[in-house]
């Protein structure tokens, strides 16, 4: 990579560290990271189905309690890095940098607990600046924390961006077709892990008719992505339409129902 595209990558990384908290731009993510570094470094169409095949794997990440989900900023990062270093951009490219993102969206646990432990010390810091009234120090520690999630993703990533290319290289081809394809499949059972917790935790008898419609749709090969979408916003707008009109209806025949379709909905669970 050129300097140009190593300081647009960390800064990518940066604003992924950024966002794994704030949770506003949604550059953690990794279907938005995998798809600038992609973009920076001159592989769009390789860092968007990274991106894309990452995401899903990511939709069933979530913190339950004290149990922290693995970090899906350092997953599409440093995947995608080690994407552009190897140099390979076809499927098997794409599979063997997927699969490394799972042992290092773990492994940044790690730096995610050494963190949030120096951020325990922020806290009271900003609890004495409250005390005193002093709210520029106030923010001068909420800086600070920000900072260190941001270097989170930074410092991993530039290990990865240093090693050299070569290197890269010649440890990816040293791997045997077993552990190649190993990778991938049990790459693809995450995946899918990850998309079936998502569908159980939505899943109601409102919704599944309109999956079924979609997984019916999908397997049309001649429809396009924005086919696909088009007619999604289209069922979304007519389960809407037909939700207020259920809703009107029956206050307007008998009384017994309500305005609030969503409401009715709860009660009947």
């Amino acid at each position: 990579m050129s300097i140009i595209s190593i300081i647009l990558v960390l800064i990518i990384a940066f604003f992924a560290g950024l966002e794994g908290i704030l949770d506003e731009f949604q550059f953690h993510q990794p279907i938005i990271s995998c798809t600038l570094i992609g973009l920076v470094t001159g592989h769009l169409t390789a860092g968007i189905i990274l991106g894309g095949t990452i995401q899903m794997m990511a939709l069933g990440w979530a913190n339950i309690g004290a149990a922290v989900a693995p970090d899906a900023a350092l997953a599409g990062v440093a995947a995608a890095i080690i994407m552009v270093q190897s140099g390979n951009f076809d499927t098997k490219g794409i599979t063997v940098a997927f699969s490394t993102a799972i042992p290092l969206s773990v492994a940044g646990l790690f730096l995610t607990m050494i963190v949030r432990t120096i951020s325990v010390g922020l806290v009271h810091g900003a609890d004495a600046e409250a005390k005193k009234g002093n709210f520029a120090g106030l923010e001068r520690f909420h800086f600070v924390a920000l900072l260190l999630q941001g270097i989170r993703i930074v410092i991993p990533a530039l290990a990865l961006i240093l090693v050299p290319t070569q290197a890269v290289q010649n440890a990816l081809e040293a791997m045997p077709a077993w552990l190649t394809d190993g990778m991938a499949i049990g790459g693809g059972m995450v995946v899918a892990v990850g998309y079936a917790l998502v569908i159980n935790m939505m899943a109601s008898r409102e919704v599944w008719p309109f999956f079924a419609i979609g997984f019916a749709l999908a397997a049309v090969s001649n429809l396009t992505l924005i086919a696909l979408g088009a007619i999604g916003v289209a069922l979304a707008l007519i389960y809407i339409n037909l939700s207020k009109m259920g809703g009107n209806g029956n206050n307007a025949g008998g009384g017994s129902g309500s305005t609030d379709p969503i409401g009715d909905i709860l009660n009947d669970y």
